[in-house]
């Protein structure tokens, strides 16, 4: 069995990793029940669509498990007859742990868990790679490692930490644009054109995080270097400092935290 990699789902998350990994030139597989859209990524990347999840597992060494966790049992207990030593199961859902995928697949092969976030889709991702079950090999770590590479930012993180790693990044990019559509909103509140707002508004944020990342400097320290004494930019830090916004935030990803431990 050659190093072939199937989706078994091609929702965003699927089709944005599909997309990565066809530019690295790999065989791609992929099953779904939305026909159309098989037939779209095989048009634009050269995916070959599959008629069944278990099809996919057949043909394809690194079966990758991008459905809702939802429908995640019942998938993983529709394939577990197909799976051998040889492959290597993988899943993005968020909350299943790897001991539940192992119980479902029967322990038949190893299992990786991933976490992504959707700025996968330009290949701009934060992933967490989970490679805490000890039948994984180093070869299918590598090859885990290196499909990842290329979408984005990779952590190896243990399985203690994933619910902590999707609560910041996974559940991040809602935080991240609220507040972008939130000083839109502050923008249009004060005159401007809501096209133009939000145009710059975009550029503030890629601009402040391309700074953030070629800095030396703390982020405090940047957000400092804006803050004149007695000027406009530190009487709307104090604004939110009195409003308690930095202690909102850092319960709402708590929240998310809760919520993804329940999931699980």
């Amino acid at each position: 069995m050659n190093n072939s990699v199937g989706f078994i789902g091609v929702g965003n998350m699927g089709t944005a990793i599909i997309k990565g990994l066809a530019a690295q030139k790999l065989e791609v597989h992929g099953y779904d029940l939305d026909k159309a859209k098989l037939e779209s990524l095989a048009k634009e990347v050269g995916l070959k669509p599959e008629a069944s999840a278990k099809d996919v597992v057949r043909n394809c060494r690194y079966a990758i498990l991008a459905v809702k966790p939802q429908h995640l049992a019942s998938v993983v207990e529709g394939i577990a007859p197909e799976l051998t030593p040889g492959h290597c199961l993988m899943s993005i859902a968020a909350g299943v742990t790897q001991d539940k995928l192992r119980s479902l697949s029967g322990g038949r092969c190893p299992v990786v868990r991933i976490m992504p976030n959707t700025a996968a889709l330009v290949g701009a991702g934060v992933f967490a790679l989970c490679f805490d079950d000890p039948s994984l090999d180093d070869e299918r770590k590598n090859f885990v490692r290196a499909m990842h590479a290329p979408l984005g930012q990779v952590h190896e993180l243990p399985e203690k930490l994933f619910d902590a790693f999707t609560s910041v990044a996974g559940c991040g990019p809602a935080y991240v644009f609220y507040v972008m559509d939130a000083i839109v909103e502050a923008g249009v509140n004060l005159g401007l054109p809501r096209a133009q707002s939000t145009q710059i508004v975009k550029a503030l944020f890629s601009g402040s995080a391309k700074l953030a990342e070629e800095s030396p400097l703390h982020l405090c320290e940047l957000r400092e270097m804006v803050s004149s004494p007695a000027g406009s930019t530190i009487r709307a830090i104090i604004h939110m400092d009195r409003t308690a916004v930095r202690g909102s935030i850092i319960d709402a990803v708590s929240e998310a935290n809760d919520r993804n431990i329940e999931l699980g």
